[in-house]
């Protein structure tokens, strides 16, 4: 089953631009999914599995190096594609 999860990182600190970027180029470099950015959120599309093994990892890498940080994650399934 394919899904489209829109999500947004929002770091906890006053140089919140780094942990961003580096979330973004981690998901981008994976070749099970694709990517989409935009200037609110960033768009994620593969199969649902796949989604979502990359989601958990960079998320538990980013709360590891982020004392404090929140993600706003929405999850579509049977996205059209386009």
């Amino acid at each position: 089953m394919r899904v489209a999860v829109d999500i947004s990182l929002y770091p906890l600190a006053d140089d919140f631009l780094p942990p961003i970027k580096d979330v973004i180029e981690r998901l981008s470099a994976n070749s099970s999914v694709e990517v989409v950015t935009n200037a609110m959120s960033t768009q994620i599309r593969g199969e649902y599995d796949e989604v979502m093994a990359a989601l958990n990892q960079e998320i538990k890498k980013t709360f590891e190096q982020c004392p404090k940080a929140v993600f706003a994650i929405k999850i579509l399934n049977n996205p059209l594609d386009g």
